[in-house]
Formats: structure tokens, C-alpha cells, sequence
């Protein structure tokens, strides 16, 4: 019996695995993640490069990142020292997959992934003693570096494929190729400014495309938005660099492209040409041109233009009795007005857009020195309106004022007039303007223009519509006394304009700015008012009271830790701040964003009619797991205009919300209803709080 007991002890042990031999090592736990090194061989043999893999499992609901993560993470860092005979091991990227989560685009693995690593011994045909420290970080609702400590041994002896050959493989055919096998194709890369768009075919039907862009220095970028061709073999994808530093041109750049399909990819280096393709398909952006001319239409009757109307009122009651030709010249002058201040306002931002910087709908009210101009231009309005200065102004100066006497009122007062409306109109925001002007910002140049003149056309349709058919100026009543009582009743709504402008600029700089300027304009009143007939001395002194009134937001400045943001209902608003949206969600709890301004009159009416009144000021009150917070643009806020222009906005109101039944967020109309605001509350509260 002795005799057979050593072969069959040795048949036994060579029948066990040994730990961190051959063809895998063994598996290695840390946290949510294990992981382990294998080998597509059981021996070096002669190789010059031995085929092997470095597989990772994960929990559910975990991930672990690509080369480059995108908005956050880091790639595998992993050091072989102590590693016997090995030269280098260069690892490969299988194909990543998208994670969208609360705006933050990032690129990754989940559930598992087998990385191919490809090592080269030091002496071809020794073994190999391979020893591998590896950091990954790993997250789900929560992110944590976890380190491996990993071993494999693959001895001497044939380059037989061995039991996890097939797995290496696999993981090789993962990594993204030139294209010819998967039927993949990049046809064109242009880009502008910080805009790349990328035109790509497939031998077989698109699904979900997706692309992933590398550049030097890196750049994070926003999901693509694709375009398709008829039969689905073409695909349109235009990305857009997210915080980018300003002058940012992405033309004639270097680029790697990782494009995905599935399970099939394509990774290419190009260098993008200047200009872009293609703009907006013909077919969107003619209905958002329609889209725009609807908003525009719309914005006549919201809050911020009803003061300037009221000039124009006086104007169609002036013309009264006026022959055709000169009621048609009058408001073809006005509506001339509002398309060029419409284009210039799009030049602006598209210079602002090239260079860098955050646009948007209504920005100006951001600045203080243009907030005091708007109180200077409305109190003069209004001064002119009482007729403190109507008399003795020079007829030319009249003219432009919008008072000039006679039948025409002057042509360069009618479109003084229509310029003043849209200045008047940008903190209004009518249904369907956020869509028009979110879509043009998002835009090429082309398109801006485009989108702004069709605005301007629909806010100069009543306009329009007059001058094609002067003889509805003969149903009004012919001017008489009563006009001038009108006259000082839409000087007074002048003045109220100019109190909510007022308001504004005490938000922003502070009241004793806002006082100051206050008194400035009282002590114009009252020289124009003094000066009477002899309006020289008079309008001098007005006209160095207006000039310090420039002075005033420097002069006077605001207080010491002046506070910025609103200070209203503070027990129940929260301050804006992005990242804790997602730590919010991840506990449970629903977050209402409300981004709003004080010079924003269709945020104060959301606010006064829906937010803090009724049942969503109840739920507000109750908190049960509700969080409000508020953004408040009232002066420029970087990471708020980021977030906007993540989720394609360059105007406010704007509210979003988030919760476990809607993590990426639900965004409401501009003009909001209390059944909309609770009907996404429950929604997005999902199975944490029971529908009411």
C-alpha cells in the first residue's frame, strides 16, 4: 500500500488550484468591489507580450470609471512594483457606458468589467510573478477609493490558452477598434467655439449612440444630442464643453473620439475642422421660429411692457385724425424699433456666448449701472408725460423723447418708443419665450439672429398690424382735454416703473444706493418742475443730477456684507447649491429648485399667486422631507447660469424637482399652476411619500 500511497498523494495535490498560479489569482474583496487577476494563458511560453485581465465585480448599484470619468471621478491607478520579470503592463479601456445623474455627465462600468492588460516580461520564456496594487473608486449614491492587493503567477512552460482565455478575449473584443469590424464610421468632426459636432454612419441601424470626446487640456462635456437620417445609418451628434475657460475655440483642436453603440465601438484621434455642418434641422427650427413669434406676440401683454404701451397708447390717440401715410410711417418706425434692439441685444450674446461668458435672457438687469440708466430713461419718460419740460424742449429733442408735438410725434421718437419696449420686455418671460431663447442660445449665430428677429416680430405684430391698416387709428376718439388727464396716468404707471426698478437695485447694491439714486431722480423732477418756461437753466441742472446718478453705485456702494441673495421666507428657502441636490435625493427627500430674480416680474407673480400661497405653501411649511431651495440671479451667479445652460435654459423662471421617483429632475412651465407644482412634488417624491 506504501508503495501507491506518494503517486496518489501527488496526483491529488496536482489536482488542487493554486492560489495565485496559472490561469487566475484569487479573487480579492474591498467594499462593494472585488476583483482578480487572470491569465489567457497557463504559461509564458516564448510570447513577447502575455494576454491577461484584471476583472472587477461590483454590487448592484455601483460603478467604477473610464480613463476619463467626465465631471467627476478618476480612472484605475494601479502599480506593479514587486512584480518579478515584468518589463511594463499597459491596461485597456473596454467601451464605457453614459451615467446621467443631475446634470453631471460621467463615463464608467457597472455591474463588471474586465480589464485586458498586456505584459511584457523582462526575460521572454521566465515566469512571471506578477503583483498589482490597484485603486478604484467606486460610487453609487456615495463614492469610495477602494485599494486590491492582487497576485498571479504564470509559470514557464507552453503558451497553452487556458480556462479564462475566453474571458480575456472577450474583454479585448470590448475595446473600442478602428471601426471596420463593428461597421463603425466617423465622416466629419467641425466644431465652433465650444460646440463639437460629429457626424458618424453604421453599416447596420443606429439604436442609442452615444460618444465620449477627449481633449488636451481636458474638457468635460455635456450628453450629445443626435439627429438621425431616414434609414437610422447616419446620426448627427453635437456636444457642447461645459466650463470651459473663456475664448475657448475647439476648431482645429486635437480630439479622441470613443463612439458606442451597444455593444459596438470606434475609437479614433481627428482633428476638428472649423465651422459647423449643419445648423438646427430646417424642420425645428421653423417651428421654432413660430414658437418665438407666438412668445413675442405674448409679451406685449405681460407686466414689464404695459408701461410703454401706455406712450404708444397716446401716440394711436394722437394720430386720431392723421392721414394714413404718416399713421402707417409712425408705427412702422416703432416696430422698426423693436426688431433692432431684438438684433442687437442677439449680437451682444453672441459676442458674450464667443468669449466665454454666461448669456441669458434679461442678464442687463444684472448690472447696476444699467438699472440706473432704465430709472433715468422712465423718470424722463414720466416727467415728459406730466409736461414738466413738454413746452419749452427743443422740437428735435421732443422728437426723440417720444413728445414731440404735432400729427407725427416725431419718427425718431415712434422708434425711440419701440426700442424702450424691448429693453422694458427682457425681464418678462411669456409661454414659449424660455423655449425659443434656450433654444437659440444653444445655438450657432445663424440661429440667435434668427430666433431673436422672430421675437421681435411677434412683439411688434400689434405695431405691424396698425401700420398695414392706418385707418383703425380713426375708431379711437380724437385728442381732446381728457388727454391729458391720460397723459398723467400713464406717467404715473412710468412712475411705478421706476420704484420696481428701484427695487431691484437695492438687491442688488444695497438700499442707501437705491435711496440715493431715488433722491436724484426726485431733485430732476423737481428742477424740470421749477424751471417752467425757462427750461435751459433747468434742464442743465436735471441733466448733471442724472449723470450723478452713475455715480451713485460707486460713490454710495453697498454695505458691508450686504446680503445678495432673497431674503424672503428664510425658514422655508434653503440657498441654491447644486451638489447637495443629489445627496438630498440619495436621503429620500424631494428638492424644489426655484430660480428666480427680483427684476423677473413673471418669478414675483409665480411666487405670489402659486409658491406662497395655498397648498404648495403648506407642503413647504410641513418640509416632511421637502426641501425649497432657491437660486436667486437677481446679480450674476456663475454656477447658477451653469446650471441653466446644463438643462438648456438662458432665462428665468425656471423651476426643477428632484426626488427618489424622479432623480434627474422634472421641470415645470414658466407660468406655474398649483396643480402643476404639486402634481411633480408627488411624482418625484415617488414611493418615499404616498400621492395626496
Amino acid at each position: 500500500m506504501k508503495r501507491f500511497a506518494a503517486p496518489a498523494l501527488a496526483l491529488l495535490l496536482l489536482a488542487l488550484p493554486e492560489s495565485g498560479q496559472a490561469a487566475s489569482g484569487p479573487w480579492t474583496k474591498a467594499g462593494p468591489l472585488e476583483a482578480r487577476l487572470i491569465s489567457a494563458v497557463e504559461g509564458v511560453g516564448d510570447l513577447d507580450t502575455v494576454p491577461l485581465g484584471l476583472e472587477v465585480r461590483l454590487e448592484p448599484g455601483w460603478k467604477t470609471y473610464w480613463r476619463s470619468p467626465g465631471d467627476a471621478g478618476f480612472a484605475p491607478r494601479l502599480d506593479w512594483g514587486g512584480s518579478g520579470n515584468l518589463k511594463e503592463a499597459a491596461l485597456s479601456y473596454p467601451a464605457p457606458h453614459r451615467f446621467s445623474v443631475l446634470g453631471f455627465e460621467t463615463a464608467g462600468y457597472d455591474v463588471a468589467v474586465t480589464f485586458p492588460v498586456r505584459a511584457v516580461p523582462a526575460e521572454p520564456g521566465k515566469p512571471l510573478d506578477l503583483k498589482l496594487n490597484a485603486e478604484l473608486l467606486v460610487c453609487t449614491d456615495i463614492c469610495v477609493p477602494q485599494m486590491v492587493s492582487l497576485g498571479l503567477s504564470v509559470p514557464a512552460g507552453p503558451a497553452m490558452p487556458g480556462p479564462e482565455a475566453n474571458e480575456v478575449a472577450r474583454a479585448e473584443a470590448q475595446v473600442p477598434g478602428d471601426g471596420q469590424a463593428s461597421g463603425l464610421a466617423v465622416e466629419s468632426v467641425r466644431a465652433s467655439g465650444t460646440t463639437v459636432e460629429i457626424e458618424a454612419t453604421a453599416r447596420e441601424t443606429f439604436v442609442q449612440p452615444d460618444v465620449f470626446i477627449e481633449a488636451d487640456p481636458p474638457l468635460a462635456f455635456s450628453a450629445p444630442a443626435a439627429t438621425f437620417s431616414a434609414d437610422d445609418r447616419r446620426v448627427t451628434l453635437r456636444l457642447e464643453a461645459k466650463e470651459a475657460p473663456a475664448g475657448t475655440d475647439l476648431a482645429g483642436r486635437s480630439l479622441v473620439l470613443t463612439l458606442v453603440d451597444g455593444n459596438r465601438s470606434l475609437e479614433t484621434k481627428v482633428t476638428a475642422e472649423a465651422g459647423l455642418a449643419g445648423s438646427a434641422p430646417a424642420a425645428g427650427l421653423l417651428a421654432m421660429l413660430g414658437v418665438a413669434v407666438l412668445g413675442g406676440l405674448i409679451l406685449n401683454l405681460m407686466p414689464c411692457v404695459l408701461p410703454v404701451l401706455s406712450l404708444k397708447l397716446l401716440s394711436v390717440v394722437r394720430h386720431g385724425g392723421s392721414a394714413p401715410g404718416a399713421v402707417r410711417a409712425g408705427f412702422l418706425a416703432s416696430a422698426a424699433g423693436i426688431l433692432t434692439s431684438f438684433l442687437l441685444l442677439a449680437a451682444v450674446l453672441v459676442g458674450v456666448k464667443a468669449a466665454g461668458g454666461a448669456v441669458g435672457w434679461g442678464i442687463q438687469f444684472q448690472q447696476p449701472l444699467f438699472l440706473v440708466f432704465m430709472v433715468v430713461l422712465v423718470t424722463l419718460f414720466a416727467a415728459n408725460l406730466w409736461g414738466f419740460f413738454e413746452v419749452p424742449l427743443p422740437r428735435v429733442l421732443a422728437d426723440r423723447m417720444g413728445g414731440g408735438s404735432g400729427e407725427g410725434g416725431g419718427i425718431a421718437g415712434q422708434f425711440a418708443t419701440g426700442a424702450f419696449a424691448t429693453l422694458l420686455a427682457t425681464p418678462c418671460s411669456a409661454p414659449f419665450l424660455g423655449t425659443a431663447v434656450g433654444f437659440a442660445l444653444a445655438q450657432g449665430p445663424a440661429e440667435v439672429f434668427a430666433i431673436f428677429a422672430a421675437l421681435g416680430v411677434g412683439l411688434a405684430l400689434p405695431y405691424l398690424t396698425v401700420a398695414a391698416f392706418p385707418r383703425l387709428a380713426r375708431l379711437l376718439p380724437r385728442p381732446g382735454r381728457w388727454m391729458a388727464v391720460l397723459r398723467r396716468v400713464m406717467g404715473a404707471a412710468l412712475a411705478l416703473t421706476a420704484l420696481w426698478l428701484l427695487s431691484v437695485l437695492a438687491v442688488q447694491t444695497g438700499e442707501a444706493v437705491a435711496a440715493a439714486v431715488a433722491a436724484l431722480m426726485l431733485s430732476v423732477l423737481a428742477a424740470l418742475w421749477l424751471g417752467g418756461r425757462n427750461f435751459r437753466p433747468a434742464g442743465a441742472l436735471a441733466g448733471l443730477l442724472a449723470l450723478a446718478a452713475f455715480a451713485a453705485p460707486a460713490v454710495v456702494g453697498p454695505p458691508a456684507g450686504a446680503a445678495t441673495g432673497v431674503a424672503e421666507d428664510a425658514s422655508r428657502w434653503v440657498p441654491f447649491a447644486e451638489p447637495d441636490i443629489r445627496r438630498m435625493v440619495a436621503e429620500g427627500r424631494t428638492v424644489f429648485v426655484d430660480v428666480t430674480a427680483e427684476w423677473c416680474i413673471t418669478c414675483q407673480a409665480n411666487k405670489k399667486l402659486v409658491l406662497n400661497r395655498g397648498e404648495v405653501a403648506e407642503r413647504f411649511e410641513e418640509g416632511r422631507g421637502l426641501v425649497a431651495m432657491r437660486a436667486d440671479w437677481t446679480r450674476p451667479d456663475e454656477a447658477i447660469s451653469r446650471y441653466l445652460a446644463r438643462h438648456g435654459r438662458y432665462g428665468i423662471p425656471f423651476n426643477m424637482v428632484y426626488g427618489p421617483g424622479a432623480p434627474e429632475g422634472i421641470a415645470l412651465p414658466e407660468l406655474l399652476t398649483e396643480s402643476a407644482v404639486i402634481e411633480a412634488l408627488d411624482r418625484a417624491a415617488g414611493a418615499s411619500r404616498p400621492s395626496s
